[in-house]
């Protein structure tokens, strides 16, 4: 009776879809989950249920995920729910764990070989074995390479006919590539040392070639869960169906607009296939967003339903839960720095309005962009933090504390807690865990490496689950050890720990992650999309990047370009992408009659800059005021108090609606902007020839300090 109190405790407060998909039977199941629609809590409510209901046992789930944090919500929630045990990996972590307890059988007593922190430092030697000379960057780019034929189960002998089936744009000459990938593997094998695709397929080997492997390993974990399916790789889809051992029990969770990752080898194709492949699975989509507003949502829409190609027939219409919100902004700017100035200037209206800085984004299409927005923000006085690893583990004192870390396996007990054990190891490099000290790069250097204490702690508190038999397990804490070999991992896969700042972030690094204000920048032709996106598929990837930008925002969202990228520079034209944007959410719809794309031309043609802060305005009403909605205003209470009050009179005297001699937005910018000649009145949008010679010397005389009584009566209305 309380198991079942339990369960039913699980299901409140879902909506339908979620319901189905946490009830949905045992057997596949496909959940279609849009940004912002509860799928972290759709799967870990039905991991839950089926536990609370004896339909399955905890211990014999494996939820697979794509980040460590994610893994991390996963079991938090799950223990929130009352159900513990379920082991939440990353596949990497999972493969690991496994290949690492069977190493003394599946090596015969060899020892596990070293896994290797980044593929740079032997991609960079491979290369020269060839006769390739390489800067780093040039090496991390054929690294790259390595890692997407190894992930897609290309050998080298195979790189160059896949990569042009794959249209590749390949670093150096495709036989060239494949003279360094072979190299590479060469002295990975001499060297005793394997990458992480090595030890994906190590795992795999296990369980294919070894059938008592296999026996266990499909003993222990009977039901799978995998978030993100959109982003599996054929390497890791070959170790799930190696885990599966043609069982069927498995729940995948995806959404094929936001498959942005196809550059590294992952593939919406097992999401899009999964009914063909599973002919029995349940299917279901949620569409409920609780993440974003209506605005957020509807420009979301807008964007993701021109998309074509495969992933567009399982796109999703979201439906915004939220309450209203303010309308997404669009900005033109003059050039990149006057862009970036401007959003550094709305991050510091932003924090001293009381939002906190860890919730704003800046998002941009490539990491080269950052510098510039770096630079605004620290002229602001902006904290901020660049989201990627490269920013945080090659820090000198993190590569330090790393290097001292993996010194303190020697002397530290191995039953040492792990928290203690690291404290205990970055003293060895003058860390303690006392007040931060004064000064801004000493602060720094102590906050990043309190950052690994936090992981550490973070860490610790998932102990690893070893299978002893048919049926039991037992716990293992973690060790400094394993947590070692998580820093090589993070440091790899680039996942950085939290820290506070406004966050620069390309698009690609904000998945999974979301704000309360994003900043969407840099939305020209030939960044987004970028030019490389030569083939419709690339450019469709690139759209659904836009999308993804859109979805991370909750509340606040700001879309803006430059019309040239240095001052004084080519002139470009925004990105394909943006909808016309205006106070209404909507604009010109594609496909409007003639008439109405002439108007629409004519209002792009009159350039009008907010005379604040310069962005070039679209909407009517703030091209009315002259500035844009969010920009401090300079109204003259008084003057707009006489002006309502005059356009009273002379809309009964003539017995029109008020809004047809002026409209709100008018007699704002007349008393924002208090025009002095003829010429200043005519410049405010709305007031044209014929309203000039109706109200024009009125106008100014009420502006110059006339009252209403004054200037009525000097002047018949009558039309």
């Amino acid at each position: 009776m309380v198991v079942h109190s339990a369960a039913e405790r699980v299901l409140a407060g879902l909506d339908p879809e979620q319901r189905s998909a946490v009830t949905a039977p045992a057997g596949p199941v496909c959940i279609l989950a849009g940004a912002g629609t509860g799928k972290t809590r759709a799967v870990t409510s039905r991991i839950a249920h089926r536990a609370l209901t004896g339909d399955i046992a905890a211990r014999h789930v494996l939820a697979v995920t794509f980040t460590a944090r994610a893994a991390a919500e996963m079991r938090a929630r799950l223990t929130g729910l009352g159900v513990g045990g379920v082991q939440a990996r990353t596949f990497h972590a999972a493969a690991l764990r496994q290949v690492r307890y069977f190493a003394p059988r599946l090596l015969e007593g060899r020892a596990m070989p070293e896994l290797l922190d980044s593929k740079v430092r032997v991609v960079t030697l491979a290369a020269a074995k060839v006769g390739l000379r390489t800067d780093r960057a040039a090496a991390r780019d054929l690294a790259g390479e390595i890692e997407w034929a190894k992930s897609s189960l290309v050998e080298p002998g195979e790189y160059v006919v896949a990569a042009a089936k794959a249209l590749r744009e390949t670093p150096h000459e495709p036989a060239k590539v494949a003279e360094v990938f072979a190299a590479y593997e060469r002295l990975k094998r001499g060297n005793g040392v394997i990458d992480f695709e090595d030890m994906l397929r190590a795992a795999v080997w296990g369980i294919e070639e070894h059938a008592d492997v296999a026996e266990q390993v499909r003993g222990q974990y009977r039901h799978f869960v995998v978030d993100e399916y959109q982003d599996v790789n054929p390497l890791q889809q070959r170790l799930l169906d190696a885990w599966l051992g043609g069982r069927d029990d498995l729940t995948v969770v995806g959404d094929a607009s936001q498959t942005i990752y196809s550059f590294t080898g992952a593939t919406s194709s097992y999401l899009i296939d999964f009914p063909r492949r599973h002919r029995n699975a349940t299917v279901v989509r949620l569409v409920r967003d609780y993440r974003s507003t209506p605005q957020v949502v509807g420009l979301a829409n807008a964007v993701i339903s021109q998309a074509r190609g495969a992933e567009a027939r399982l796109r999703l219409e979201l439906q915004g839960q939220r309450p209203p919100g303010p309308e997404p902004e669009l900005r033109i700017f003059t050039d990149e720095p006057a862009e970036a100035n401007a959003v550094a200037a709305r991050c510091r209206a932003l924090v001293d309005g009381g939002t906190p800085a860890r919730e704003i984004a800046v998002l941009f299409r490539t990491n080269a962009q950052s510098e510039a927005y770096e630079k605004a923000l620290t002229e602001a006085a902006v904290p901020y933090v660049v989201q990627g690893a490269e920013r945080f583990f090659e820090r000198p004192e993190v590569r330090q504390a790393m290097i001292a870390l993996r010194a303190a396996t020697r002397s530290i007990p191995g039953e040492t807690p792990l928290p203690t054990a690291v404290v205990e190891g970055l003293a060895a490099v003058g860390w303690a865990p006392d007040a931060p000290p004064p000064g801004g790069a000493a602060r720094e250097r102590w906050e990043a490496l309190a950052a690994l204490v936090q992981l550490a702690e973070e860490y610790a508190a998932t102990p690893e689950v070893v299978p002893i038999g048919e049926a039991a397990a037992i716990e293992r804490p973690v060790t400094l050890g394993d947590f070692n070999e998580e820093l090589a991992r993070r440091a790899a896969q680039q996942h950085v720990p939290t820290v506070e700042g406004v966050t620069l972030a390309s698009l690609h690094s904000a998945k999974g992650l979301e704000w309360d204000a994003v900043f969407l920048v840099g939305l020209a032709e030939g960044t987004l999309p970028t030019t490389y996106a030569k083939t419709p598929e690339q450019v469709e990837e690139e759209r659904r990047l836009l999308y993804v930008g859109i979805t991370r925002a909750r509340e606040w969202l700001w879309l803006s370009y430059a019309a040239a990228r240095s001052p004084g520079g080519r002139a470009r034209r925004p990105s394909r992408f943006l909808p016309q944007l205006d106070r209404s959410g909507g604009g010109e719809r594609a496909g409007a009659g003639t008439g109405a794309a002439r108007r629409t031309e004519r209002r792009r043609a009159q350039v009008v800059s907010c005379r604040i802060c310069g962005a070039t305005l679209l909407a009517g009403a703030d091209r009315k005021l002259g500035r844009c909605p969010t920009c401090p205003s300079d109204l003259d209470e008084e003057l707009y108090e006489r002006l309502r009050e005059w356009r009273q009179r002379v809309a009964g005297a003539q017995k029109v609606p008020a809004y047809v001699v002026f409209t709100d937005a008018t007699l704002t910018a007349l008393a924002e902007r208090k025009p002095g000649r003829t010429e200043e009145l005519i410049a405010i949008a709305g007031i044209g020839p014929r309203k000039l010679g109706l109200y024009g010397e009125t106008v100014l005389a009420l502006v110059a300090g006339a009252e209403v009584d004054e200037v009525c009566p000097q002047k018949s209305f009558e039309i």
